[in-house]
């Protein structure tokens, strides 16, 4: 069975990073994913979201900044959960095993000399299996 998605997009937010009571950090990020469309002059988006865990997760939020581009490859998610009112529901997430920086660097946010050449260490593809 296969469950690999690919998406390019822009990110809606700054990603978020946490540590889990375990210690193991976690970044949560969404994307803006424009679909294919019939009707040229009626653009719709889909606003996905996405999970970045440990070393990945690190450098999406070091380096990612709302309104950037990035290439996200990894797996879908369902989680099932209860609302107050006992109604169950149900939210589709991307955990991402690859991220790729698409932006140009001028887009980046940071102009000191010191952060700039720590980005171009990670401006291409990172993967998670490079740091395990």
């Amino acid at each position: 069975m296969i469950n690999r998605v690919v998406l390019i997009g822009r990110l809606t937010r700054d990603p978020e990073m946490r540590l889990t009571s375990n210690g193991i950090q976690v970044t949560t990020f969404s994307l803006a994913v424009d679909r294919p469309y019939a009707n040229k002059e009626k653009r719709e988006t889909d606003f996905i979201d996405i999970v970045a865990w440990r070393q990945l997760g690190e450098l999406c939020a070091n380096y990612l900044h709302k309104g950037q581009l990035a290439a996200v490859e990894g797996r879908l998610e369902i989680q099932t959960y209860e609302t107050q009112d006992g109604q169950k529901r149900k939210a589709a997430k991307v955990v991402a095993q690859n991220v790729q920086f698409l932006s140009p660097k001028k887009d980046a946010r940071s102009t000191e000399n010191k952060e700039v050449e720590e980005e171009d260490k990670y401006n291409n593809l990172c993967s998670l299996e490079s740091y395990s």
